[in-house]
């Protein structure tokens, strides 16, 4: 799943990334993922000794981010479409403010829902409401300026006990600072939280995948398209993988090329 998240961030161009992780799991992510280098990245590692809430984040991350814009995405989402990589650059480039995406769904009561006024304009962030003022679900992909951690220092934990994204992102909108981006019907957003919506998201990217012979959020292939890597150094991530699917299909990007 790791490499889904890390995927999109690559493909805004993002090379230094920092996984946060429980504790627990830590060591498993160093295993799996390294320094990053293989990919032409650097990765670094904190750990989020309790789940307290995403706006945290911020807190955990303060000095890796060094007053500098970041990009947040959620490891157990999912995005895909055409353009995809224009959209997120786009929002990337913003210096100042916030930019999250709007993805509509039929179950807006499930998440954090974007209202407009009669205008168009976002009025309102409403952490899963009773009443939905719109089908616009925010995604777990968040593009917010050097001031996110002072801003989250602010936030009080909910009822709950965490510090919310939600709260977070209305101290934006609150100073017209909000860019809220539609995603269309050409882009699939999938929250791999339930079980359920974990065997979607596996028949999603199998069709695709059986459909195309183009394989879904693979750093190796991002890296390797965005210049990062040159061909031998696919080849040696093809042989790591040997004589599996996912090698071969390695094989075949550099025989084809860019």
């Amino acid at each position: 799943m790791i490499y889904y998240p890390l995927s999109v961030l690559m493909l805004a161009g993002i090379r230094e990334i920092a996984v946060i992780t429980t504790p627990q799991d830590q060591d498993q992510f160093r295993r799996t993922l390294g320094d990053g280098g293989q990919w032409g990245l650097s990765l670094s590692y904190l750990v989020q000794p309790a789940p307290e809430g995403l706006a945290q984040a911020y807190l955990l991350a303060e000095a890796f981010l060094g007053g500098r814009p970041s990009a947040m995405v959620l490891g157990d989402n999912i995005f895909f479409g055409h353009g995809l990589p224009q959209l997120l650059a786009e929002a990337d480039r913003q210096a100042e403010g916030g930019t999250v995406f709007g993805y509509h769904v039929a179950d807006p009561e499930r998440y954090g829902v974007v209202a407009f006024d009669s205008t168009g304009r976002v009025s309102a962030l409403i952490e899963k409401p009773a009443r939905p003022p719109s089908n616009y679900a925010v995604t777990g992909l968040y593009f917010l300026d050097g001031t996110a951690p002072e801003r989250a220092r602010a936030v009080r934990p909910s009822a709950r006990g965490e510090l919310e994204i939600v709260t977070l992102l209305e101290s934006y909108l609150a100073e017209g600072r909000l860019t809220v981006r539609t995603m269309g019907r050409g882009y699939a957003w999938l929250d791999t939280g339930t079980h359920a919506s974990l065997l979607d998201a596996g028949l999603f990217v199998r069709t695709l995948e059986e459909r195309q012979g183009l394989q879904t959020g693979s750093p190796d292939e991002v890296a390797w398209r965005m210049g990062w890597i040159d061909d031998e150094a696919l080849l040696a991530r093809a042989r790591l993988f040997g004589k599996t699917a996912y090698g071969r299909y390695l094989e075949r990007l550099v025989k084809e090329g860019r």
